[in-house]
């Protein structure tokens, strides 16, 4: 078996949610329980933070792990999904799982799947673990892939749980409010474990105080520990401020995933970072330097704001995969910093959202590249267009994100930008990402 047939076994054989939506969703831990008890309960030989929320996970999950392999911890990071190679998902020390270790599991999973008929997350999740007991990290960073309570990942005891940022999104699986989507997410918290909650919102952070407060779990909201602030918005780093609000120490420090929106997350990170060291991780200043400034490079993140190089002119181009309503709240806001002429924007989404709160908010002077990514879930771009017009969104369709791409970079002046977004699968194929 090649690589390539294993990745298409994987992705073919597999229900994979990114791909098609719903009828992948399992709404139990029974088969991976089941996968992990086959394999002999390799979740239940290591360490691991656990990382849930509606956004910000990849980035917070990104940058523990980079600060802790700066500390020299041998660090294991599992976050979905991949973008361009299904390899991405699990790295150590920011290197990516091996395609001949992705054969051999393919292999060995071939039984397990015939008698289970696992999800492509199930399957990978049990995958992720199994690697990283293998490997004997001394840590592992696990993003959770939706929700929380009854995510796939939920099967650990970690040492500190984090949830991020609270929005809309997967409503037809995790509720149709904000009140839901977090007693869902704060489903991760365990019994008299620490959880770090950077949720903004009073009525939120409630919820999930009291779900701690019934586990014994000690509750740390990072904004009543950190303060977090940006002190120039630099090329290619921004430069920022954490000032720890109980002893007033401040460290500055340079962020390789430079956006706004990454305040909320670093309050995260910081917060959780003071949990490990009263745990007796030795974690110093200037390992939390380094690795908040290389993250990129030591955990392979992409699609966060990100330059992208522009081979064809000197058109700037963005892309983010952030794709639900508080995700865009905040792009829209950096979006219209951006000193253009005009904005081009290549937009792209899935069939099984809730389109009209992100329409509402979109710039209604930007050229628009209405496009479907290359998946079964993705909405038909003529379909988006039609949609998009209904909000005052001008612009064409495109059959493949990159015709779309082309003929932005065509139409582009140097004085324009061009943004990638509206779906994680559109970022992914975009070329140079």
């Amino acid at each position: 078996m090649t690589y390539q047939e294993a990745e298409a076994f994987l992705f073919e054989q597999l229900p994979m949610f990114q791909r098609v939506g719903g009828s992948a969703y399992k709404k139990d831990l029974q088969n991976t329980l089941a996968l992990l008890e086959a394999l002999g309960n390799p979740h239940q030989k290591g360490k691991y933070i656990h990382v849930a929320g509606t956004n910000g996970k990849g980035s917070t999950s990104s940058f523990l792990a980079s600060v802790l392999k700066e500390a020299g911890y041998k660090t294991a990071l599992y976050t979905s999904p991949h973008l361009k190679s299904f390899t991405e998902r699990m790295r150590i020390n920011g290197i990516p799982i091996l395609q001949e270790e992705v054969i051999q599991y393919v292999e060995k999973f071939k039984p397990l799947i015939k008698e289970l008929r696992p999800s492509f997350f199930e399957l990978t999740t049990a995958m992720a673990f199994d690697y990283f007991a293998k490997e004997e990290v001394d840590i592992a960073v696990i993003e959770v892939g939706m929700g929380g309570r009854l995510d796939c990942t939920n099967v650990i005891h970690p040492e500190v749980s984090i949830i991020t940022q609270i929005g809309l999104d997967h409503q037809q699986f995790l509720g149709d409010s904000l009140e839901e989507i977090t007693r869902e997410k704060a489903g991760v918290i365990k019994n008299k474990v620490p959880v770090v909650s950077s949720v903004k919102e009073n009525k939120l952070r409630l919820i999930i105080e009291e779900i701690a407060e019934s586990k014994n779990a000690p509750f740390l909201e990072s904004k009543e520990r950190y303060e977090i602030s940006v002190k120039e918005q630099s090329i290619p780093n921004w430069k920022f401020l954490a000032k720890n609000l109980i002893d007033e120490e401040v460290l500055e420090f340079e962020s390789g995933l430079s956006a706004s929106y990454q305040i909320q997350n670093l309050g995260s990170v910081f917060c959780a970072l003071e949990v490990l060291k009263e745990k007796g991780y030795s974690i110093s200043n200037e390992n939390i330097k380094v690795g908040l400034k290389n993250v990129v490079q030591n955990s392979g993140i992409k699609g966060r704001w990100q330059r992208i190089p522009n081979l064809v002119s000197e058109v700037p181009i963005i892309a983010d995969t952030g794709h639900n309503i508080a995700a865009f709240e905040y792009l829209v806001k950096m979006l219209e910093k951006e000193n253009c002429q005009r904005l081009h924007f290549v937009f792209a989404t899935v069939n099984d959202k809730k389109l009209e709160g992100v329409l509402e908010i979109l710039p209604k002077n930007a050229l628009y590249y209405f496009t479907q990514a290359n998946i079964p879930r993705a909405l038909n771009a003529s379909e988006l267009e039609k949609i998009a017009s209904t909000f005052g969104l001008k612009g064409n369709k495109y059959p493949s994100v990159v015709e779309a791409f082309e003929k932005a970079q065509k139409n582009a002046s140097n004085k324009d930008l061009i943004f990638v977004g509206g779906s994680t699968f559109a970022v992914a194929e975009i070329p140079n990402l």
